[in-house]
């Protein structure tokens, strides 16, 4: 008897899931012809501010990918994605690390995220970290790598990013941090935007962290070797 009861819930749950594809689907086609996005994860930072600032509106700034520093790309490559630019969105190998960490630890710590995978969860999903996020979040990235370039993927990543209280995007993060613009960042300020990624809030409450200044040494010298896209919109 149970079964007649529970068939349409789960129909229910199967629909709602393909209507939740479809609508990323058009938001990633209007993306890829120039519409800059607003993400979840800007809007739930949005929600979580106003109740403790008031009237709050993020830091953010849409910048076009050939106008931001090469510096910039770089570290990030260098910092979050190494095989960014041959991968298909997915690293395996990554996911396969993070999956015994979290097994040593008891808990999940660490998803093996490339650049692709956390804009997709940026983009679409919550902070949350569950094992369903992260087959939504992996089926979600392949679609989006078929649908765009990847200078189009980085361009997104770097313009939505959270960089700090409120920071989103390398132009924000590169005034709220040095006063200048993302297309002038230094290979050393560019280090730092990068190391900062990983737990942006933190940093910028703890901008003299020692740590800060030896993590951005070691990216400095991975920059050399990272491959970054190319502007395919010149």
């Amino acid at each position: 008897m149970w079964r007649y009861w529970i068939k349409p819930y789960l129909y229910s749950l199967f629909l709602i899931g393909v209507a939740f594809q479809i609508w990323c689907v058009l938001w990633l086609a209007l993306y890829g012809v120039g519409l800059a996005p607003f993400s979840a994860f800007m809007k739930n930072e949005q929600m979580r501010l106003i109740p403790a600032k008031g009237q709050f509106l993020l830091q953010h700034d849409w910048m076009a990918y050939g106008d931001i520093s090469d510096n910039l790309k770089k570290a990030v490559v260098a910092s979050e994605d190494a095989g960014f630019v041959e991968h298909d969105g997915v690293d395996w190998d990554a996911i396969e690390v993070a999956k015994k960490k979290n097994a040593r630890r008891g808990k999940i710590i660490a998803g093996g995220s490339t650049i692709s995978m956390q804009l997709t969860k940026n983009l679409f999903f919550s902070s949350n970290r569950s094992y369903l996020r992260k087959a939504n979040e992996i089926g979600m990235t392949y679609v989006m790598e078929m649908m765009l370039p990847k200078d189009k993927i980085f361009e997104l990543y770097l313009n939505s990013v959270e960089w700090g209280e409120g920071v989103f995007g390398a132009q924000a993060a590169a005034q709220h941090y040095f006063g200048t613009n993302a297309d002038k960042l230094s290979a050393q300020q560019a280090a730092k935007l990068a190391v900062m990624l990983p737990a942006p809030k933190f940093y910028d409450a703890n901008r003299k962290s020692r740590n800060l200044g030896r993590r951005a040494n070691v990216i400095l010298r991975r920059m050399g070797g990272a491959q970054i896209p190319d502007d395919e919109g010149l």
